[in-house]
């Protein structure tokens, strides 16, 4: 009975209904102060989860879950390891070849310096580029037939004469009997001026592999055509950087063999574990080759996501703080107010220890029942927001409103957070408690 004594009384000063005094007003604005603090914490960690899972899974649309690249030297060729065996190891499930290089092409007088990808057949597997196209259509090659290829020949034949007029060193890099086309990033189409309805092929220039650079611009560089076929929106690094092509076409202005690579892009089976994958594909191709996950692909991404985080919880940990701070003046009050009442308590033989220990669970009280309300309430704004979109991001974004992402992680850290904060402040504010009923 005497243990609970001290939570018997602390309750009736929590509930009790009093006259509105400084020192209640002063309670109810700790308390909102606690829930309010809490509930700012849940909904800022949720809207920044849901930003960044939002911005993960852009990249993810683009990076490859395993990415393989020659440690040393630009290329290799599929030969120079078992090829077959990596297809099949147990946690893979495609490998797409890769080839890229930076290119200068242009369109109807515009220009742009690009990152240039040749992808195979299986790269939508791996990375699902295909689900992004904002215009077009997710096709790189198209080989006619009879009269269509007929018509393309004449086209080419065309280019190559006018540009051969010039010198006749000049070499177009497209096969007659095949139209390659280019998917642009969405900054990359629209500053060229390319439209949906444009039917004008694209020049597509790539320096001479292993030649010094030349005096003109056909002696420096290769040269082929290719058609616009669509443009896809990611992320703005993505989308003013890229254009995907067939890797048939992009080995073709590069000179590289049939089996030439810059990287490989792997995709994992469902639940494969990505370092034990990771470590298979690494022992299988030896010291010469890195593996990299999305994480090592992006590096300083991922760092700065996490500094930013860690930076958000020391900031609202602070805020949190703050708002404690009307926690110890109103428990430093109350105890000045229940003075009267800690020393008749004292004369009927209640230890100052048992004094002290109301007190601090009326701060603890105040503090479990602002916590409780401020995470539900975040809950609700939370689930209101991801349900209806309430507050809306604009119309030049990927999403329309705000992203949220709830993690019950979340949820714990910021009671562990706040209560520990709540529990030190208690303690400061009650030390003296049970003493001044002495004198």
């Amino acid at each position: 009975m005497k243990t609970k004594l001290p939570l018997f009384i602390a309750r009736r000063y929590f509930f009790s209904r009093k006259q509105k005094t400084v020192i209640n007003v002063i309670s109810w604005v700790s308390l909102i102060g606690v829930t309010v603090s809490t509930m700012a914490l849940i909904v800022v960690l949720s809207v920044y989860n849901g930003i960044g899972d939002l911005t993960k899974g852009l990249f993810n649309t683009f990076d490859p879950p395993l990415l393989v690249q020659p440690a040393q030297g630009k290329t290799f060729r599929t030969s120079d390891f078992d090829y077959k065996r990596l297809c099949s190891l147990p946690g893979v499930a495609a490998v797409s070849q890769l080839a890229e290089e930076n290119a200068w092409i242009t369109y109807n007088h515009n220009e742009a310096i690009v990152s240039l990808r040749g992808v195979d057949t299986l790269y939508p597997r791996i990375t699902g580029l295909d689900t992004m196209l904002y215009e077009g259509t997710y096709q790189l090659s198209y080989t006619p037939e009879n009269s269509v290829a007929e018509n393309c020949e004449i086209v080419n034949s065309e280019l190559t004469n006018d540009r051969a007029s010039h010198n006749s060193q000049f070499t177009i890099h497209n096969s007659p009997t095949t139209v390659y086309y280019l998917l642009f990033g969405g900054d990359i189409y629209y500053n060229l001026g390319i439209r949906e309805a444009s039917n004008l092929p694209v020049s597509v220039h790539i320096p001479k592999r292993g030649v010094a650079l030349g005096m003109t611009m056909e002696e420096a560089f290769n040269t082929g055509y290719a058609m616009p076929g669509g443009n896809f929106t990611i992320q703005k690094d993505i989308d003013n950087l890229y254009v995907v092509s067939d890797i048939a076409f992009v080995r073709s202005l590069m000179d590289y063999a049939s089996d030439e690579c810059t990287s490989l892009a792997l995709s994992l089976v469902e639940d494969a574990n990505v370092e034990r994958t990771k470590r298979e594909v690494r022992e299988l191709l030896g010291d010469g080759f890195t593996v990299k996950d999305r994480f090592e692909q992006k590096p300083l991404y991922y760092k700065v996501f996490r500094s930013e985080r860690l930076g958000i919880y020391l900031i609202l940990t602070l805020i949190v703080l703050i708002s404690t701070l009307n926690l110890i003046a109103s428990l430093s009050l109350l105890v000045l107010d229940k003075k009267r009442d800690a020393a008749t308590l004292r004369s009927l033989g209640m230890m100052p220890s048992d004094i002290r220990r109301t007190f601090r669970i009326e701060g603890l009280l105040i503090s479990a029942f602002g916590v409780a309300v401020g995470l539900i309430g975040g809950f609700v704004v939370c689930l209101l927001q991801q349900q209806f979109g309430i507050v809306k991001m604009g119309d030049n974004f990927v999403v329309s409103a705000f992203p949220v992402s709830m993690r019950a992680i979340d949820f714990l850290l910021t009671f562990v957070i706040v209560m520990s904060i709540s529990l030190l402040s208690v303690l400061l504010a009650t030390r003296r408690a049970g003493y001044n009923s002495e004198q």
